[in-house]
């Protein structure tokens, strides 16, 4: 059984809350991808210019860890993330929401997959209506 390095699956929380992008995108494997609603990011490279994308929207954002479960290679995290929009929000419609001063707290949960040390893939699963709704975008729809 595969053992998993705890301090690099809170070392990604950290870095993230950290706003620090190019710390948490070294923490996924040279060919690691980050899949989530927004779309995917492939390599250390454009999983960091992602997150600082992220990062200029929703520039106080924190993930808040509820559960931390490992099993093998797999860890699966449950959390929520809390933030204020105050920068441009690229949508799933392609159209750009500049920043609304909108606070939003949406629940979710990330699963990884680790291989040699390092993040293979994290796939990121939260509820985009909620978002949305809070973001004030849903009347738009």
């Amino acid at each position: 059984m595969v053992s998993v390095d705890h301090e690099i699956r809170d070392g990604l929380i950290d870095a993230f809350n950290a706003h620090d992008s190019a710390r948490a995108a070294n923490l996924f494997a040279p060919r690691g991808a980050y899949v989530c609603p927004g779309g995917l990011a492939e390599g250390p490279e454009q999983i960091a210019s992602y997150f600082a994308l992220y990062f200029t929207a929703f520039p106080d954002v924190i993930v808040t860890p509820h559960t931390k479960d490992t099993c093998g290679d797999l860890v699966v995290i449950e959390w929520t993330v809390t933030s204020t929009h105050t920068g441009p929000f690229l949508l799933h419609t392609g159209e750009v929401l500049e920043g609304s001063g909108r606070r939003v707290a949406v629940r979710g949960c990330d699963v990884r997959t680790m291989e040699n040390g390092l993040i293979a893939s994290l796939r990121v699963y939260y509820d985009q209506l909620e978002m949305l709704t809070q973001l004030g975008v849903v009347a738009h729809l």
